[in-house]
């Protein structure tokens, strides 16, 4: 019996479609190049819902956007959709995500879709949204779903048929990598201090919906597999993880996780997911005042051909090249400390010209001017 077998039965999860096996999941992977990234927000946007309304949505400016990307080496992106816009106007969101992915497919980039997220806010609206706070890191980014829906039954058939819908729209779509089915699924609106008392009234919540989220995904029959990030604790051994970890790795088709540490630590956490016998995705890395550099993690991901997506492209509303610990922010707005996620100024010129020369050296697109 197999470490996932051993993990599946403890999380007690079962699926009238169940997840691939490990051999349908290499061979998905082995078909593909190694995939390098980033979590892509649009300058313009502060948080998911400004990235997606009708009335923000900017095809100009993801096209730009994306083209730097690709210049950058890039084959792949993480970008997050948000149940709101599917309850506000099914109809008219897939049609934005239609002409996302068409540009997106333009530039040899392919899209992980994010269907929920446990990060900051837990009291999204549609509308307007906020300016950014003065020096803040993601002042604005929403949850999905907000607290309201998250804590009230009666809303959870409207979360089915936004997981159904936007899947089974887009369930054969070759742009489509993956489907993430829930971003830190145990995290919280403070997401830089992780109070664990706070957090674990939160898991208490969505760990059951998190279980039919992934039913739901399945039922409308992707072609593309489904995962969830974790990103927590130790997870050496099967009594160390959590109750809603154990949800996670238990329906992901493949691994995917979180790591913002120094490439030690990369390493340490690429080691015990070997053992899950299933291909690896790095899906948010890159915080340059914690050690975690293209430099330092992109060598390792590429030697053991693990998928690395880092968190930010430009620099814009959700100011991520802001650090969490606010302490730093002063000297990064002053210009005297590097930037803590991002890559590119808002006119494309990057933050770093030796970091982007780096990324397309290890990519192979040094025939991409700077």
């Amino acid at each position: 019996m197999t470490r996932a077998d051993i993990v599946a039965g403890a999380a007690g999860a079962t699926l009238e479609n169940p997840r691939w096996s490990e051999g349908a999941a290499h061979q998905w992977y082995d078909g593909l190049p190694w995939l390098v990234g980033c979590n892509f927000t649009p300058s313009y946007a502060i948080n998911q819902l400004e990235f997606w309304q009708a009335e923000t949505f900017d095809p100009v400016a993801i096209d730009r956007e994306l083209a730097w990307a690709a210049a950058l080496g890039m084959n792949a992106v993480r970008v997050y959709l948000h149940d709101l816009l599917w309850q506000q106007d099914p109809e008219g969101f897939a049609a934005r995500i239609e002409i996302y992915l068409a540009t997106a497919d333009r530039h040899g980039i392919r899209t992980m879709l994010v269907l929920f997220d446990s990060c900051w806010d837990p009291d999204p609206a549609l509308g307007p949204q906020r300016d950014p706070a003065p020096g803040v890191h993601n002042s604005g980014w929403v949850q999905s779903p907000g607290m309201a829906a998250l804590s009230d039954p009666a809303q959870h058939e409207r979360l089915r048929r936004y997981v159904t819908g936007v899947v089974a729209a887009f369930a054969d779509d070759p742009r489509v990598l993956a489907w993430d089915i829930w971003n830190e699924p145990d995290n919280g609106p403070e997401v830089a201090l992780c109070n664990r008392a706070v957090l674990a009234a939160k898991s208490a919540l969505v760990t059951p919906l998190l279980v039919e989220a992934f039913r739901w995904a399945r039922e409308a029959g992707p072609s593309q597999p489904l995962t969830s990030a974790i990103w927590l604790g130790n997870w050496s051994a099967d009594h160390r993880l959590s109750p809603i970890q154990r949800v996670q790795t238990a329906n992901s088709d493949v691994i995917s996780f979180h790591n913002y540490g120094k490439p030690r630590e990369f390493a340490r956490r690429l080691r015990w997911l070997k053992s899950f016998g299933r291909p690896i995705l790095c899906t948010e890395y890159m915080a340059r005042s914690v050690g975690s550099t293209f430099q330092a993690i992109l060598p390792k991901a590429k030697k053991h051909r693990v998928a690395a997506f880092s968190w930010g492209l430009v620099s814009g509303r959700t100011q991520t090249h802001f650090a969490w610990d606010r302490e730093e922010n002063d000297k990064i707005a002053r210009g005297s400390r590097r930037w803590f996620h991002d890559i590119l100024h808002a006119d494309g010129q990057p933050h770093l010209p030796h970091e982007a020369e780096f990324l397309r050296r290890i990519t192979g697109r040094v025939d991409v001017a700077a």
